[in-house]
């Protein structure tokens, strides 16, 4: 495995993003595209990607809430990358890029199924549980500064 973080800033490298969330998420659980990108994928919105030997196997965005919180959403992990340290990964980077760019919380909305791997990156839950479209999520925030994520 030849593993590499990027922060999508060209346009083949936010196709990899689109690329993870289509094959992992809207094809798996039957996601109309429409619903999987929705109003928070804009040319503003912040990606990274991470790829093997150039191919594009998770992701994750993020976009401002206000002047000091930022959404990490989306986060994706092709399934036969799980279990390997790989979404940690992702999150971490989301949480540097966000401390670098002077925010000092970042938020997650979770998936009911996921709350233990966000409460093991130091994420608290911070709302009730909400039904989506497709799934039933947790509102889960995390302080971060820039040289805790370094």
């Amino acid at each position: 495995m030849s593993l590499q973080l990027l922060r999508a800033t060209e346009t083949w490298q936010q196709a990899g993003a689109y690329y993870v969330r289509i094959q992992a998420m809207a094809k798996k659980h039957h996601i109309p595209l429409r619903e999987e990108f929705d109003e928070h994928d804009t040319p503003e919105t912040q990606y990274i990607v991470m790829t093997d030997d150039g191919f594009p196997v998770a992701t994750a965005r993020m976009y401002p809430l206000d002047g000091k919180s930022v959404m990490i959403g989306r986060v994706v992990v092709l399934p036969e990358y799980r279990h390997q340290g790989i979404g940690t990964r992702v999150v971490r980077a989301c949480e540097q890029w966000a401390a670098e760019q002077g925010f000092s919380s970042t938020v997650v909305e979770s998936r009911d199924n996921k709350v233990d791997f966000y409460l093991q990156q130091g994420y608290t839950i911070c709302g009730t549980p909400v039904d989506g479209v497709t799934f039933r999520c947790i509102r889960m925030e995390k302080s971060i500064t820039q040289s805790s994520n370094s």
